[in-house]
């Protein structure tokens, strides 16, 4: 069960987001829409019954597009590799996903594979397509680009994440070689590690980036109990004036949403009136208190 999922921020865009990428990705397709209610309007300031989150599927993986507004903005330090098995495959999604996206790397051959090209989409969103004649188990994975002041960290990153993360292990790691300025010999050209048996990638680069994480994109993970929430959050805080309604920012400056799965079991089965009140009562919090949100959820 994947237990981390990606939440994609958008200012009003998350529906068309995701109904594009249902309509570009061949094993794709929307699974529910949340909507704001009038419950913590004067925190989110959200009118009620816009659209808040969409939740939509590709390859098996699960995404959540938000509707947050234009605080923060998605950047490719968060991109998401696509392992496709056919070079007609890249060849198809890269086209459906590049009207009005910006080109990092060309669609091209590399030396590091026959087919591979890199873009952000009209919405933002980047994805890194690459032909993988293997099999693989997990087709998409997250992909964590450490650049400016955390340039160089990548290493310690993954080996924090496991020490945090049960089921966890780093993987097979490529680095820069001497000559290969301005990164750092020995740093990370491209590294795999797996978090609650997921696949991720990190990787350093010490060029001249104009982007580094935000909060555009941040990482939900779902916990069943209180006992997880706690450890997560204490181990991976590392900025207090970032804590909000579930969401913590840690020492690499990764964004993470720290949520217990009854919350989410909320909010679909409530009627409204308990949807109202749960929403109200985690709008306030920090860390989610799950015994706080089933009290207002059972609240007569």
């Amino acid at each position: 069960m994947q237990q981390i999922v990606p939440n994609l921020w958008f200012d009003g865009q998350a529906k068309a987001a995701a109904d594009f990428y249902a309509a570009a990705f061949q094993n794709a397709k929307v699974l529910r829409m949340d909507r704001y209610t009038e419950a913590g309007k004067e925190i989110h300031g959200h009118e009620p019954g816009e659209v808040m989150t969409v939740e939509f599927e590709i390859e098996g993986q699960r995404f959540i597009a938000l509707n947050g507004g234009p605080q923060f903005k998605i950047t490719p330090a968060i991109s998401f590799f696509v392992r496709c098995s056919t070079a007609e495959e890249v060849n198809t999604l890269w086209q459906n996903l590049s009207p009005d996206a910006d080109i990092l790397m060309e669609l091209n051959e590399y030396p590091f594979s026959k087919r591979y090209g890199w873009l952000s989409d009209k919405f933002g969103v980047s994805w890194q397509i690459i032909l993988n004649e293997t099999e693989v188990s997990q087709k998409i994975a997250t992909s964590l680009m450490f650049t400016q002041n955390v340039a160089g960290k990548a290493e310690e990153a993954m080996n924090f994440y496991t020490s945090v993360f049960p089921n966890s292990a780093v993987g097979l790691v490529s680095r820069y070689e001497a000559g290969q300025e301005p990164d750092v010999e020995g740093t990370v050209m491209y590294g795999e590690f797996t978090l609650l048996s997921q696949k991720l990638v990190a990787m350093d680069s010490a060029q001249d980036h104009e982007f580094t994480f935000t909060e555009g994109i941040s990482l939900l993970v779902e916990c069943k109990t209180q006992e997880e929430i706690d450890a997560y959050w204490e181990a991976l805080s590392a900025v207090p004036e970032s804590e909000a309604c579930g969401w913590l920012k840690d020492k690499y400056g990764v964004s993470w949403q720290i949520a217990p799965v009854a919350l989410g079991e909320m909010l679909k089965e409530g009627t409204q009136e308990q949807v109202e009140r749960v929403t109200a009562a985690f709008m306030k919090m920090k860390k989610l208190d799950i015994a706080a949100l089933q009290a207002a959820y059972d609240q007569e």
